[in-house]
């Protein structure tokens, strides 16, 4: 067994209390006092990853650099510890099935009988300690999805209280993760809806060593005295988890609370420091003390819901950090963008970023917003259908090519700009089967990009099944835009400029993936400088 200490987070009352920001602010105060730290993440929902799910269903689709397609609570994990996660790091029922019936398949259980328990609930151990195995790792906390009393975590929880028996107290510990609501007509605090929810996980067996308090109000010393006597806690072990301005704030909040502190002192381990924050403190100073603001338009499909577009509303407050600048954003349906409403939708903005996609749907759409963006030289720009729309936009209103168009988009057209990739063509399964994860690509010397990034040769991560046509690139290039960005192997264009224009990049990849609150990604944050002197220049 490995000699990492295990910390499960669980959470109970209501789903969407903030486990992931609760892990991730935990990892990050434990990494702050010099230990090594790695977050994984257990879903209850049979599908095998959340690639093929809908985001309005389940949000936005985080992608590591190994090409898993993950949780989007992982991007948390990454933007707080400023480490890559992988593969090992999200596991889902259907993964811990797919698993035991294909040992089965393959006779591993000796003609037995298999079943949740042990052979479920064995192979969800085996996950459990598959990260604590590398020896590289300190802690391992585990957050495991839904809320307690669901029926498709029970085998989660089970596998849970039987870590804590094999490990014992001083290695495994439970953070349960409770709401406590505010009455107004009664202007009182209520327990119990915790105290129902510590009791459903002991009825599975597991005892919580902690219990981190989601609240509106600050919790009076005589609340958390009842929950620590009724959820059989101590009292220092009842955390508050007030609502915060930001999520940035989550750490200086639990660090307050000393949540660092009760773990080390349950799991019986010395701290090697005090928890150096000081770059924390200074990137929130100058979240919440900018000297700029802009407004930039966030044009997509799945507007109405915001968690579609995690990494890249996040990785806009570290750029906008980076240049003391507040951004800003103003969600527009690319559903309502045409010739008639684009100038009155886009009006009053800095910068304008086309998101990424699948489908016909809003497509027609966002080719027009690029139009008038590239027209009135407003900052801009694309990310994975957004560039490859730019491509469109381009080929058809300054190459000529009147039908240009992605085989996405319209599979007929006579001139297939933008095209299904080689490896994709032949390739019916949907999930796990795009160009997924990390992949090389080189920028020409002295564009905007090898600027921005300061360095000829960069790893970003892919998501995507279409790509730019080289067939179209000498007459596309000639035009004015520029493929300034190559990949060496697959000779795939990654990034495309548009000449005589402020700023005009497109790119194929997700460069949101790869911003955290220490390295804030260097496209985001020359975009947001661009959107700055735009809005500068129209006032000067």
């Amino acid at each position: 067994m490995s000699a990492a200490k295990y910390i499960f987070v669980t959470g109970g009352v209501t789903s969407s209390l903030g486990k992931g920001i609760i892990s991730a602010s935990l990892g990050m105060l434990l990494q702050a006092r010099g230990f090594k730290v790695t977050i994984q993440k257990f879903d209850p929902y049979i599908n095998i990853d959340p690639g093929t799910l809908n985001p309005y269903e389940h949000g936005e689709c985080y992608v590591t650099n190994d090409g898993a397609e993950t949780d989007l609570d992982l991007g948390h994990y990454e933007r707080f510890l400023n480490v890559p996660t992988s593969q090992a790091n999200n596991i889902t029922t259907g993964r811990i099935y797919n698993n035991v019936i294909t040992k089965e398949r393959q006779g591993e259980y000796l003609g037995k009988t298999v079943q949740v328990i042990p052979h479920i609930t064995d192979e969800i151990k085996r996950n459990i300690y598959l990260l604590g195995e590398s020896g590289e790792y300190d802690f391992i906390i585990t957050e495991i999805g839904g809320s307690v009393g669901d029926i498709e975590s029970l085998p989660f929880i089970e596998a849970v209280r039987q870590v804590k028996w094999d490990l014992g107290a001083n290695n495994a510990m439970v953070i349960h993760l409770t709401l406590i609501p505010y009455l107004k007509a009664a202007k009182e605090l209520k327990t119990k809806p915790t105290q129902h929810s510590v009791k459903e996980l002991l009825s599975y067996g597991v005892q919580p060593d902690i219990l981190v308090c989601r609240t509106e109000m600050h919790l009076p010393q005589d609340i958390r005295k009842k929950l620590a006597l009724f959820c059989n806690v101590h009292l220092n072990s009842v955390i508050e988890a007030i609502d915060a301005d930001t999520i940035y704030d989550v750490p200086i909040l639990m660090r307050k609370e000393k949540l660092d502190e009760r773990v080390l002192a349950k799991l019986k381990l010395q701290s090697k420091a005090e928890p150096d924050l000081e770059h924390w403190k200074d990137f929130l100073g100058k979240l919440k003390n900018p000297t700029e603001e802009v407004t930039i338009g966030l044009v997509g499909k799945y507007v109405t819901l915001p968690d579609a577009y995690k990494s890249i509303v996040e990785a806009f407050v570290h750029a906008g950090s980076q240049n003391d600048c507040r951004v800003n954003l103003k969600w527009i349906s690319s559903e309502e963008i045409n010739p008639e409403t684009v100038s009155t939708l886009f009006k009053g903005l800095d910068g304008i970023l086309v998101a990424p996609g699948f489908g016909e749907r809003g497509m027609e759409g966002k080719i027009e917003a690029i139009r008038y963006i590239r027209e009135n030289k407003i900052p801009f720009f694309g990310i994975c259908l957004g560039m490859q729309c730019a491509v469109i936009e381009f080929a058809r209103h300054v190459v000529g090519l009147e039908d240009a168009s992605s085989t996405e988009l319209n599979p007929k057209t006579k001139h297939p700009v933008i095209d299904l990739m080689e490896a994709q063509k032949k390739i019916t399964a949907k999930g796990g089967t795009m160009r997924l994860g990390a992949y090389t690509c080189k920028l020409k010397k002295g564009s905007k990009a090898a600027q921005a990034y300061g360095e000829a040769t960069i790893q970003e991560r892919h998501r995507h099944r279409y790509e730019f046509n080289n067939a179209y690139l000498d007459r596309i290039e000639e035009a004015g835009l520029k493929a300034v960005g190559i990949n060496p192997e697959s000779n795939l264009v990654e990034v495309v400029e548009l000449k005589d224009h402020p700023w005009f990049i497109g790119v194929q990849y997700h460069p949101e993936l790869r911003s955290t609150v220490m390295n804030p990604h260097p496209l985001f944050v020359g975009f947001v400088e661009a959107s700055v002197k735009y809005k500068k220049s129209l006032t000067a």
